[in-house]
């Protein structure tokens, strides 16, 4: 959510940055939402002048009545009374109208980047860099799902049963390279500085609206049915979440945590749930970071924070290339993002497995979270990352270390988390 501020001081601006982001609906917004906060700030005004006009009488009274001028008193009172009324009144329109301004704010997208590039969705996002040469072998690489398979690894016949389409049995060595990556990711992060934490994978409605837009909410978010709660789509949820309202103290600062959890998440839109692989499901795991801190260092921290992921992914043996988001690819409470890809030598492209963000103030303010300073309290920027999505990051492992003989390399990294193990081998 941004600074009212910006559409009293200047709405240009704001309805410039909506064309940017290609969502010229929501144009007409920014007129509603100046005329409510005229109207807002004018009620308040006059509600404030009653209260103070309702004091200075009701202090009259005690005196007169002292005086004898119990008539006069009387009168005074009368008024004080009726003037109670109004600033009740007033007090309740004040609300109302408070509520609808917050209400049409959280639809307003943040004020993106100035270099971020303009493009109507992911197809216009940009190459920045690519790290690591992708090598196509001479030999056929395998679908994912036919290596698992290769490795009795993985069991969708079985998930389709239990559970539905869009989940899997992850199996044996396969299912431990998977927790391998994890269990390597969190050490990465911890030997980075970052504080290591598991958090609540079900969070209530006003962290899920904190944290994210409401058309995302929609198209993410599991509600359990019957109580104010979701399951998580990414541990970023509740870990941001975990500073709601808080005010917090300068030398805390840069907050900085690494987190576990599974993530869950209906994948509703176009692209749809994978019905052999596991690329696009209901349910995998995923290490993440998140980085809370001043304004003026966030734009440091989001240099960092993708640079880690791609440092990690090297390790693993893994291609892979920076790829900053459009303007119409940034969710809403985004200042910019850039999408980390690795290399597939069975397809011969680059596909996603992770993302990192600058949300500036956007979440901060939404939720509260701001830092305790002599020249006042103000809102912290924040910052989120995956340092790696557990199925994504297989797939990448599988493609960019299978062997001609149909066997998997184990990065030397990884092998220390499967007890020595070298290789996965087929069955």
């Amino acid at each position: 959510m941004i600074d009212i501020k910006l559409i009293r001081e200047n709405k240009e601006l704001v309805k410039e940055n909506i064309k940017k982001k290609f969502q010229d609906e929501k144009l007409g917004l920014v007129d509603e939402i100046y005329d409510l906060d005229c109207k807002y700030r004018d009620t308040k005004q006059k509600m404030d002048e009653e209260r103070a006009e309702k004091n200075r009488l009701s202090d009259q009274i005690g005196q007169l009545m002292r005086d004898g001028k119990k008539e006069e008193a009387m009168s005074i009172k009368e008024k004080v009374s009726k003037m109670g009324e109004e600033i009740d009144r007033l007090t309740k329109e004040e609300e109302e109208l408070s509520k609808t301004i917050k209400e049409k704010m959280m639809v307003i997208p943040n004020i993106i980047a100035e270099d971020v590039p303009i493009g109507k969705d992911d197809t216009e996002n940009v190459e920045l860099k690519r790290f690591g040469d992708p090598v196509v072998p001479d030999y056929e690489i395998p679908y994912h799902a036919d290596i698992l398979e290769s490795f009795n690894a993985l069991d969708k016949e079985a998930s389709g049963r239990t559970s539905g389409n869009g989940f899997y049995y992850l199996i044996g060595d396969a299912a431990r390279l998977s927790s391998a990556m994890l269990a390597y990711a969190r050490d990465f992060m911890i030997d980075k500085g970052f504080t290591y934490c598991i958090p609540p994978f079900m969070i209530r409605s006003d962290v899920v609206t904190g944290v994210m837009s409401f058309a995302e909410m929609d198209a993410m978010m599991y509600k359990i049915e019957g109580e104010d709660l979701y399951l998580i789509g990414t541990s970023e949820h509740s870990m941001i979440g975990k500073f709601k309202d808080q005010i917090l103290k300068k030398e805390s600062l840069p907050i900085t945590m690494t987190s576990y959890s599974p993530c869950f998440r209906k994948e509703v839109g176009a692209h749809g749930i994978e019905e052999r692989g596991i690329y696009r499901v209901h349910q995998f795991e995923k290490q993440e970071m998140i980085v809370i801190c001043e304004p003026e260092d966030s734009e440091e921290w989001y240099e960092k924070m993708w640079q880690y992921t791609v440092e990690l992914f090297r390790s693993l043996d893994i291609p892979v290339r920076q790829l900053e988001c459009c303007s119409g690819d940034l969710a809403d409470l985004k200042y910019k993002s850039c999408d980390i890809e690795a290399w597939s030598p069975r397809q011969q492209k680059y596909f996603e497995v992770g993302s990192c963000s600058n949300l500036t103030d956007a979440q901060a303010r939404r939720l509260g979270i701001r830092v305790k300073s002599d020249k006042g309290n103000y809102y912290l920027h924040t910052l989120n990352n995956t340092v790696l999505a557990s199925t994504r990051a297989l797939i990448a492992l599988l493609e960019n270390n299978y062997q001609e003989d149909g066997s998997v390399k184990i990065p030397k990294v990884l092998q220390p988390y499967m007890g020595g193990k070298e290789k996965i081998e087929k069955c």
